[in-house]
């Protein structure tokens, strides 16, 4: 289940991707040769020659004047190829390379723009259908629902800690007070000091009642038990603000997403190693499996964060992604002459055959890593 969730989240972020690649060159004229469901060989296509449409098979290497519309045997995304990215009809008026550079250039950020463009709609189904937030952070106008005081931190040594208390833990009732907000905690706890108190919590949807006593807290100078707690809630927007908290959340975890390339680029170079962090396919399929196990809110979360991943990836500057393609566009914008088509394309060729080995690299190194979780999808699909 986990590879098959993994393939149709893949499919849709990388079809979503090469769609605003392909509207971008339709936009201004260029013609798309294919645009295909998966990678070559070809299974079958179609393509509307004259009033009709032919099906094209993987054998058909005729050039047709139309798209051909593809379905391929790796289901593994999808790809569009634009006319004059080879240098087959490159010098042809609705070839790529027949444009300005502009035009060039918006093509091929288009797919990155489509896939930040999807990872904010997704965002805003999520915040429109409701999701778990800090009740403290949310503006007016939204509506909240299942609202609980959870521990956030537990102290080292602390009574908390001792008592079992975990991280996660819902607080229901302490010394027979129902809780319904962090502020009731603190005020309680220190009328009751050093006395053992009784703490009743929800863990794992079960009601668990564990035995504590307060201690004076150095940290805050005060009687506690040692925990950081926060109100929580299933929080839902109005349209108008779930779309603008969209935008806010894809820019900040665009962010993140960045921030964290540089440490691992850094760490490459540095220290001449992969982040432990960096996952390939294999830890990709694990972990969409396991968060698909938590609801669909957090699926498509992880989509929108994939989707925002494969945006930065793509527009990195490094040849054989579209931001090596948009360094290349702009060298020719500054030279006013475009580098020797042969020797771009030989870069490119020789960067992606680096990736794909440092992807098998971080592939075998994630085999070792989710063996186990491996093993079990394969039972799992055995006993089917």
């Amino acid at each position: 289940m986990s590879v098959i969730l993994f393939l149709l989240v893949l499919s849709v972020l990388v079809l979503i991707h090469e769609a605003g690649h392909y509207l971008a060159a339709r936009l201004f004229g260029v013609k798309a040769d294919e645009f295909g469901y998966g990678f070559p060989p070809r299974l079958i296509g179609f393509v509307r020659d004259g009033k009709k449409w032919k099906r094209v098979s993987g054998k058909d290497t005729k050039s047709y004047q139309n798209t051909i519309w593809s379905i391929n045997w790796l289901p593994l995304g999808g790809f569009v190829k634009i006319k004059g990215e080879t240098e087959n009809g490159m010098n042809d008026p609705d070839s790529i390379h027949a444009k300005p550079v502009w035009q060039r250039l918006t093509i091929i950020a288009a797919g990155v723009f489509m896939n930040w463009v999807l990872a904010v709609l997704i965002f805003t189904a999520v915040y429109t259908i409701g999701t778990t937030l800090v009740v403290d952070e949310v503006v007016g106008g939204a509506m909240i629902r299942d609202r609980a005081t959870v521990i956030t931190q537990i102290l080292p040594a602390s009574p908390a800690e001792r008592a079992g208390l975990k991280e996660g833990d819902e607080l229901v009732k302490i010394a027979n007070t129902v809780i319904t907000t962090s502020a009731q905690v603190k005020p309680l706890i220190q009328e009751i000091a050093d006395k053992q108190i009784e703490v009743v919590i929800k863990r794992d949807g079960n009601l668990q009642t564990l035995q504590t006593t307060p201690e004076k807290i150095v940290q805050i100078n005060a009687w506690g038990i040692g925990v950081g707690m926060a109100d929580i809630g299933t929080v839902s927007f109005p349209l108008p603000q779930a779309f603008i908290a969209g935008i806010k959340t894809a820019w900040h975890m665009m962010v993140a997403i960045l921030t964290a390339f540089f440490d691992i680029f850094r760490d490459l170079f540095t220290k001449q190693q992969v982040s432990q962090d960096v996952s390939g396919p294999v830890g990709i399929a694990v972990m969409t499996g396991q968060v698909a196990q938590q609801g669909i809110i957090p699926l498509l979360q992880f989509a929108a964060m994939l989707s925002l991943n494969l945006a930065v990836i793509n527009f990195l500057p490094i040849p054989a992604l579209d931001g090596g393609r948009a360094v290349f566009l702009i060298i020719e914008a500054i030279r006013r002459k475009p580098v020797s088509r042969r020797l771009e394309i030989s870069i490119h060729n020789v960067a992606f055959l680096m990736l794909i080995l440092l992807i098998l690299l971080i592939t075998a190194r994630d085999v070792s890593k989710y063996s186990g979780a491996i093993m079990g999808g394969l039972k799992g699909l055995v006993g089917m």
